[in-house]
């Protein structure tokens, strides 16, 4: 029996797994940014959002310091959540284009994001180690959604998808080269779409543009209406 939305996100957050990720998630807590100084951070690990039973799932790399560590909400409060809801909701992803607070009032429609790792990570780099403590939750929460499409935002998140697809047995072949555009069918109707993650480092400089980004979301949503033909 699988355990409830609200009852694997509850463990999330409660998980102690990886006691270097925990620090750091309370120090940046603790500092805060200028910008945010009156605010209360987070501070902890960081749960699933949306629809637990989404046919879109969107698999990032871990929480912004100063963003979901801070609202404790994914891809919440920084420049990377900026981009993707503003896209999410032109694609009808997302009731709104904005995502400032976790009582924003933003809903996500048949969409649900998680991420390779639940904590910050120092500059963004979890270890080997943390990466396999968090996988765990990464499989829970496939085996909970069972999604049609997932969108894996950089590398980081591609590997992560495929390791947990090889260790279920859903896929016993080579992992495919991470590229933008890349598409990977399951045999089971499972299609995997690789995408350069949102961070500012790649929309900023133009590697990851809203018409790139429109693109992929387009082929999500065909890949998902094409399974109900």
């Amino acid at each position: 029996m699988q355990p409830s939305p609200n009852e694997l996100n509850d463990r999330i957050i409660r998980c102690k797994r990886c006691p270097r990720l925990r620090e750091y998630c309370r120090e940046v807590a603790r500092t805060k940014r200028r910008a945010y100084a009156d605010e209360r951070y987070w501070g902890k690990p960081v749960p699933n959002f949306g629809d637990s039973q989404a046919d879109l799932l969107i698999v990032g790399l871990a929480p912004g310091a100063h963003g979901a560590n801070r609202t404790g909400r994914m891809f919440t409060g920084d420049r990377s959540g900026d981009f993707l809801y503003a896209a999410l909701h032109r694609a009808g992803f997302a009731s709104q284009p904005e995502s400032t607070a976790i009582d924003d009032g933003l809903e996500l429609k048949n969409c649900a994001i998680t991420a390779a790792c639940n904590c910050s990570p120092p500059q963004n780099k979890p270890s080997r180690d943390e990466q396999t403590n968090c996988s765990t939750w990464l499989v829970e929460t496939f085996a909970q959604a069972n999604p049609k499409v997932v969108l894996c935002l950089g590398a980081l998140a591609w590997n992560a998808t495929f390791a947990l697809l090889k260790e279920s047995y859903r896929d016993k072949g080579a992992r495919p080269k991470f590229e933008h555009g890349q598409v990977f069918n399951i045999a089971d109707g499972l299609t995997i779409i690789g995408s350069y993650h949102v961070s500012q480092q790649n929309t900023f400089t133009g590697k990851l543009t809203e018409a790139m980004f429109d693109n992929v979301l387009a082929e999500c949503r065909s890949f998902i209406e094409s399974t109900r033909r």
